[in-house]
């Protein structure tokens, strides 16, 4: 809980730094009533429970982000995410347990900052593919920079419910283009 709130005072410090220093200079890959769509690739570390299950996560996504102003996007995301599972022992037995799938769906909001920074937040809910089949709340704070056709972005994702809530720090490196 100590490192989850120590993520979310740096986010928000990061978030209003931004915010008051580059605001007049804002600037966006999407200009109002623009449509873009993306393609990335996801690399995670679990985080929490989840660490003791797998170490790390691997997947794609898909985004259509749409410009409301010069300085701000909604988004949609949506993907697959592989978080590869690790063998332990229980006793003297091995266990290789399968690996859990999740499949996001989430909506979010992008503000740029300047210069291509962004912060973005998105919410939504992750389907497990695997197991109980759960379905997890996502709550996703972020902060990324794009330049031409190429958005680079690191996120803490948090996925909730069930009593087994877990996340991961995720990293994506995606292609866009405009529609």
């Amino acid at each position: 809980m100590k490192n989850l709130t120590k993520v979310i005072a740096a986010a928000g410090f990061a978030v209003a730094t931004l915010f008051t220093t580059n605001a007049v200079k804002a600037q966006t890959t999407t200009p109002p009533n623009a449509w873009r769509f993306g393609v990335g690739v996801e690399a995670g570390v679990p985080t929490g429970d989840l660490r003791n299950f797998s170490h790390f996560a691997l997947g794609g996504t898909a985004r259509l982000q749409y410009g409301i102003s010069n300085s701000v996007a909604f988004t949609a995301t949506s993907g697959y995410y592989n978080l590869f599972s690790r063998n332990y022992n229980v006793g003297s037995v091995s266990v290789n347990p399968k690996d859990q799938g999740i499949v996001p769906l989430k909506a979010g909001i992008k503000a740029y900052a300047g210069s291509g920074f962004y912060v973005a937040g998105e919410v939504g809910a992750g389907f497990e593919t695997q197991y109980a089949k759960n379905t997890k709340l996502i709550l996703a704070p972020g902060i990324g920079y794009s330049w031409s056709n190429v958005d680079l972005g690191v996120r803490y994702e948090r996925f909730s419910g069930q009593n087994d809530n877990y996340g991961m720090v995720a990293a994506r490196l995606a292609y866009g283009f405009k529609l």
